[in-house]
């Protein structure tokens, strides 16, 4: 689920019945799974000779003693305070990300996928996903927006320069390149609004992460030129990696020498 989320050419489909199935692994592992576990770890230990606590003794806290402190058992310190509160922390961490607002937004914004002839197009959904932006589609679009989605589908899949397209970033551009930005405007528009919401979750967070890891204590004087330079690099490092080293050694060489000259 993880990687899926963090692809650039995202799957939203996939990706959030991928949310949806986690979810439901989460809940049965916290409502079945405790006595399962809780007998590999007997195993684990048995094999390697490590103490195991009875559960049923009352639980010491290490370091210093609090007082009022509720007397609890292993059993429920392993089992409630550990087990259940770190897979309820996981469960209220996809609830928060995914809402069931974002996760329907999520799911229109598939409808404008390119892929396969556009197979996936769904005007109700299109429409739809308009109605949560009031600000940029007045009633009056909306009902402009229907009809002009029933010409743009018709228009893109029976346009050769829209065939052989990969994704929404794709599509958005081919519009421009082919003017129909300007025929079809309001889709445009539409368009554009969907491409705010993974770039603003998958690609400017996997930015910021790659920022912490270039920019390290180690390399905190660096100017911004240097910084940009470095992390085009190392985001894109899919498209660099098909880059030989040969070709960059003679880029390099044919800047003249670099050598200072005593």
């Amino acid at each position: 689920m993880s990687k899926t989320l963090q692809r650039k050419d995202q799957d939203i489909v996939n990706a959030m019945n991928l949310v949806k199935i986690a979810k439901t692994q989460l809940q049965k592992m916290r409502n079945e799974e405790w006595e399962s576990l809780l007998d590999n770890i007997y195993s684990f230990c048995k094999m390697y000779n490590i103490n195991i606590p009875r559960m049923n003794d009352r639980f010491v806290t290490r370091g210093r003693s609090r007082r009022n402190v509720e007397e609890v058992t292993n059993l429920h310190h392993f089992k409630v305070d550990i087990f259940y509160a770190v897979i309820d922390m996981q469960l209220r961490e996809l609830n928060d990300r995914f809402t069931e607002v974002n996760t329907e937004l999520l799911l229109c914004i598939a409808c404008l996928c390119p892929r396969d002839l556009f197979s996936s197009f769904d005007k109700g959904k299109l429409i739809c996903l308009a109605k949560h932006y009031p600000e940029d589609f007045s009633p009056i679009d909306l009902l402009k927006l229907d009809d002009q989605l029933e010409n743009y589908i018709c228009d893109v899949r029976s346009s050769m320069d829209f065939s052989q397209l990969g994704g929404i970033g794709d599509l958005a551009k081919n519009m421009v390149k082919t003017k129909r930005n300007q025929v079809y405007p309001l889709v445009y528009k539409l368009l554009n609004l969907a491409l705010i919401l993974p770039v603003a979750t998958a690609t400017v967070e996997r930015a910021f992460s790659a920022m912490a890891i270039v920019k390290s204590q180690l390399r905190n004087r660096m100017n911004d030129k240097w910084m940009n330079e470095s992390l085009i690099v190392y985001i894109e490092k899919d498209i660099f990696d098909k880059v030989e080293n040969e070709s960059i050694l003679q880029y390099f060489q044919c800047m003249g020498n670099r050598r200072g000259q005593l």
